[in-house]
């Protein structure tokens, strides 16, 4: 695996990707919708991934021998679902391997916990699409890697964790819910995951999360006492009684997986309760 093409690479995730796989020798490329620096001397290549033929063309020039594809948009199908399809269409053409980051919100939460053999029987608009990425992924590509995941923190950059600061801060208001469970993974360990499973001889469906479910509320406790900050500006909620879409409680089931991984996946009590462990 000398070469490895990162879509999504100026996000959360995908920076930490790139800095792995240069950690480990590989040569990186990096593509993102908005472009720019990554880390090192990666620059990121301006290619939006609803454009099949920008696609086509970036993976044909780089042949990289792994794509790790992390990109997404919560509230654009194109991106999340027809961008998938173009990405695993590229990745096959080239005749690289395929990482596809997938999510817990494929799942409506109605057994709460989910393994690898689970069907996807999402609820909302977003979990939606990324059951149809899944679907596009796994025709297109058979030997792709889909591995599902759940909340990312561990990085100044994570969605939650940014959340949480503008809560405790005031620059936002709303409430943290309650009822709204997940089992969040350090971006790290998920990195390391990734391009594990890209190096193994590994298909199919894998479930890389956290082994500790918690509520956004409990997230947003253990992050203030991580960063020193008083918890007050959090406020509880319920995310069933709001009427926003989406599941409830989502646990993944990862024990075959990380049976199969090095990578240690922490929990996230574990983590968050670390300062040394934020990026």
């Amino acid at each position: 695996m000398s070469r490895v093409l990162v879509t999504g690479a100026t996000g959360a995730l995908g920076r930490v990707v790139v800095r792995q796989a240069l950690a480990q020798g590989c040569d990186v490329v990096g593509v993102s919708r908005r472009g720019g620096p990554v880390a090192g001397r990666v620059e990121a290549e301006r290619v939006d991934v609803r454009d099949r033929d920008a696609v086509q063309r970036v993976l044909t020039g780089a042949r990289p021998d792994l794509v790790v594809h992390t990109a997404y948009a919560q509230d654009d199908w194109a991106t999340t679902a027809d961008g998938s399809a173009h990405v695993a269409l590229g990745a096959r053409a080239a005749g690289a391997r395929l990482v596809h980051v997938s999510s817990d919100v494929v799942f409506s939460g109605a057994r709460v916990t989910y393994s690898e053999r689970d069907l996807p029987d999402p609820v909302s608009p977003y979990g939606a699409a990324k059951a149809a990425a899944e679907t596009a992924v796994a025709a297109i590509d058979p030997s792709a890697v889909i591995a599902r995941t759940s909340l990312v923190m561990g990085s100044r950059d994570s969605p939650m964790e940014r959340r949480v600061h503008a809560l405790l801060d005031g620059t936002a208001t709303g409430e943290l819910f309650t009822d709204d469970i997940r089992c969040p993974v350090h971006v790290a360990d998920l990195a390391s995951a990734l391009l594990e499973l890209g190096r193994a001889d590994a298909s199919g469906v894998r479930h890389v999360a956290g082994p500790d479910a918690v509520s956004r509320f409990e997230i947003g406790e253990l992050v203030a006492a991580r960063d020193g900050l008083p918890p007050a500006g959090l406020r509880p909620g319920s995310r069933r009684a709001s009427g926003v879409p989406g599941p409830l409680d989502v646990r993944l089931d990862c024990a075959w997986t990380q049976g199969q991984l090095r990578t240690v996946l922490r929990g996230a009590r574990t983590f968050l309760s670390d300062p040394e462990a934020l990026l």
